[in-house]
């Protein structure tokens, strides 16, 4: 069993698991989601990235996942967090910053993370290319498993988004998007969270609400036909 897989604790006799990731294990951190860079972010709608980081927001609330957030400037033409995070994840910490980019060279962010006891971070942030690529691999070096989720940030660039997921590859850090990271954090419908989590996946896929709806209706007048 590999480094990655012999201490979960998610991993079912089948096997299945020992792939994924660990929500005992894991910390999410949100990194400078704030309203000046917001009006920089083109490889993504900002309306669609704002909601993917509520919904991460809500799930780990939901799930009992703690969740560090940071900012880069607030007072500055970067602007201040987006309220939704810790409205939706009111258990979320925020470490201030001394005028660091990059959120690892700063030490009690830094002492935060290592305090959860937790090896797998999954980060998010904008911009990708900086806020999140820069203690994505700093991480990575100092021993932590790490995944990006690519459409809860944003860049000023396809191309920055591209040169990014490539650096991210190389240097060993996991890029995934927020329905898989939903899907892969609630593995079974079996659960007493499931109408909650199912409400999450129509956050991220507003289709699948109406699909959600469609059903609903149906079963409703499935009932009232007998």
């Amino acid at each position: 069993m590999s480094i990655e897989t012999r201490s979960k604790t998610s991993i079912l006799a089948s096997g299945g698991g020992a792939a994924l990731i660990d929500p005992s294990d894991t910390v999410i951190l949100l990194l400078d989601h704030q309203s000046g860079l917001f009006q920089t972010v083109k490889d993504i709608p900002v309306a669609d990235l704002r909601r993917n980081v509520a919904m991460i927001a809500r799930l780990a609330t939901l799930l009992g996942i703690p969740v560090i957030t940071t900012a880069s400037e607030p007072n500055g033409s970067n602007g201040p967090l987006m309220p939704e995070i810790h409205d939706d994840a009111p258990h979320a910490v925020y470490v201030p910053r001394k005028g660091e980019v990059n959120a690892w060279d700063n030490d009690d962010f830094v002492a935060v993370v290592k305090a959860t006891g937790r090896k797998t971070l999954v980060m998010a942030g904008v911009w990708t290319s900086v806020c999140v690529m820069f203690p994505a691999l700093d991480a990575r070096v100092a021993g932590y498993d790490v995944y990006a989720v690519i459409d809860a940030s944003g860049d000023p660039s396809e191309m920055a988004s591209r040169v990014t997921l490539a650096r991210f590859v190389q240097g060993g850090v996991k890029p995934t998007s927020t329905n898989a990271l939903l899907s892969e954090l609630h593995r079974t419908w079996a659960r007493p969270e499931a109408a909650a989590l199912a409400q999450l996946y129509g956050m991220v896929a507003p289709n699948y609400a109406a699909v959600a709806e469609s059903y609903q209706r149906a079963q409703q007048a499935a009932r009232e036909a007998v």
